[in-house]
């Protein structure tokens, strides 16, 4: 059973459902999600596995078309050292936000359910929210250049087996569940300073 408050001015039917259906698939237990302002943070989010909580906020200031800055792409290495590529998504507006980082606190919860390891698995809860908003909302991700990656560039793991045991219906094959989205601007305008990392 899930539970949802929305303490913000965003509609909170229209922001239940948007995230409620996103997570349908998906054995989830009980659950309490708050979605609220923050304190001066673009926005945060963090999951409470021992109280079954999820916490999302946002910041009132912001403005949108809004970029977030991801950990999707595939790491890199030269010797001894490794980085990830900059990756960035363009979100529409802020129920795009929310939901984004509702669906990766919410893959946090699922990795936890299955009784995986819960260490560093910040990039597979990028990939699985960034997958629901590309496919679903059209978004679009980007790199440093504002040109378009290409879908194999960031969605190569198999989110879903990783986390199979909390599946409810059974996954809908890979190239069904990749409609062609409505097209987006390459780049997505924003301030300078708008580019955010998730760091849960």
């Amino acid at each position: 059973m899930i539970t949802f408050h929305n303490r913000t001015q965003l509609d909170s039917l229209r922001l239940k459902n948007m995230c409620l259906d996103a997570i349908a698939p998906w054995r989830m237990g009980r659950l309490d999600v708050r979605v609220r302002y923050s304190r001066g943070a673009d926005f945060s989010g963090t999951c409470y596995y021992a109280g079954g909580k999820i916490y999302v906020n946002l910041g009132e200031h912001l403005a949108f078309p809004y970029v977030l800055g991801t950990f999707v792409a595939r790491a890199r290495t030269r010797g001894t050292r490794w980085w990830r590529p900059r990756v960035t998504i363009g979100l529409s507006d802020p129920y795009e936000l929310v939901l984004f980082v509702f669906l990766h606190e919410c893959y946090h919860w699922l990795i936890k359910c299955v009784g995986r390891n819960r260490r560093q698995k910040e990039a597979m809860c990028d990939r699985f929210a960034a997958r629901v908003l590309v496919d679903q909302y059209g978004a679009q991700l980007v790199d440093t250049e504002g040109q378009p990656i290409a879908r194999d560039e960031w969605d190569f793991q198999d989110l879903d087996a990783f986390v199979a045991a909390a599946r409810v219906v059974p996954p809908v094959p890979i190239a069904a569940r990749r409609p062609i989205p409505t097209p987006r601007a390459a780049r997505v305008p924003g301030r300078r300073d708008g580019v955010q990392y998730l760091l849960f």
